[in-house]
């Protein structure tokens, strides 16, 4: 009997503690779409260190092949925050999304490599590649020797790979891309595979498919490392729609202050970050070893200070008007929430 009360008592005590506290509070959902490359490996290592759940976020992680094909996503609000590209965000602030950037994930992701008669002659990418003249005369030798032009595999029209690598033949180096190459728009890992397929003789290509590629094909050759397509060129951004929505407003601080700290773990230990982005990236079928080299050979891309992109994507905005793709210019100011960023900055 005495058991059977102090059992009693106890329960009533449970009860009344748990009514004290109160019901626990849900993690607030936020879907972020995001493209599988190592500029968005950021997202991965806050979402897989717990730093996202720990801070009462549940991030819903939706993948897509291409920054055009998130911002369609986006735009329907299907996800409520985006890491990809920044120049598919100019285009949907052209048509009245309420989108804006809040982080920058990485620099100077984007190379240019080849294989093949394209290749010959090239060092290994760590002095800058063959410019203006030196340029033509190799796409020329490549012409005279095939009895066609060079097929470069990119990502589609209004992408980043397909606007940069038209940036760096039209305006670094003084060529009229439909002239000198034939350029194939299609997802990345098709750019990817085609490459090694020897289906193109060069891609616009990032890590982890920089450091594939150079395992499996290392006759092949780097024709113009990022700095040579633009310096301080525009990588990955995270974004948020309807950032100063009060429920945004909740949480969008706290998700770029992860962000950052993510963005400084990539850039000084990899060794930490590599089996998150070994996971999101590869589904575990990407060697661990593949992954760290690749993070290492980038650890000085990733940067989370939007500031330091405005002015390439003002440039590369310029472009994409002079090109057709965009319309009108548009305030670029008006496309970053710095602000946030120097809030949310530890």
């Amino acid at each position: 009997m005495m058991k059977s009360r102090f059992l009693r008592f106890g329960l009533y005590l449970l009860v009344g503690l748990l009514a004290a506290i109160g019901p626990a509070s849900a993690a607030t959902v936020i879907r972020v779409g995001y493209i599988p490359v190592l500029g968005s490996s950021a997202l991965f290592v806050l979402n897989g260190e717990g730093w996202a759940r720990d801070a009462g976020l549940d991030l819903r992680l939706v993948r897509f092949q291409s920054g055009p094909q998130a911002i369609q996503a986006l735009a329907s609000g299907k996800i409520d925050a985006y890491v990809a590209g920044v120049l598919p965000l100019l285009l949907a602030r052209a048509h009245g999304a309420d989108v804006k950037v809040v982080a920058a994930g990485a620099i100077e992701e984007l190379e240019v490599v080849a294989r093949g008669q394209l290749a010959t002659g090239l060092g290994n990418g760590e002095a800058a590649g063959p410019a203006g003249d030196a340029l033509k005369q190799r796409f020329d030798a490549f012409s005279q020797a095939t009895g066609r032009k060079p097929k470069i595999a990119a990502q589609p029209v209004g992408s980043v790979p397909d606007t940069l690598l038209r940036y760096w033949l039209k305006q670094r180096n003084g060529l009229e891309p439909a002239q000198v190459a034939d350029i194939v728009g299609i997802d990345i890992d098709a750019a990817q595979q085609a490459f090694l397929a020897g289906a193109v003789d060069a891609a616009v290509l990032r890590e982890p498919a920089l450091s594939v590629v150079r395992n499996r094909l290392p006759e092949s050759r780097v024709l113009a490392n990022g700095h040579d397509i633009m310096p301080d060129q525009p990588g990955s951004v995270l974004a948020i729609y309807h950032g100063d929505d009060p429920d945004r407003v909740a949480w969008k601080e706290t998700l770029i202050g992860l962000f950052i700290r993510a963005t400084n773990l990539l850039a000084s230990h990899p060794e930490d970050a590599a089996s998150f982005v070994q996971d999101a990236l590869g589904g575990g079928m990407l060697d661990r070893a593949v992954i760290l080299q690749a993070l290492k050979s980038s650890g000085s891309h990733f940067v989370s200070d939007p500031s330091t992109i405005v002015e390439s994507v003002r440039r590369l905005q310029a472009f994409e008007v002079a090109s057709g793709t965009l319309r009108k210019a548009e305030p670029v100011e008006g496309l970053f929430d710095l602000d946030s960023y120097r809030r949310a900055h530890p």
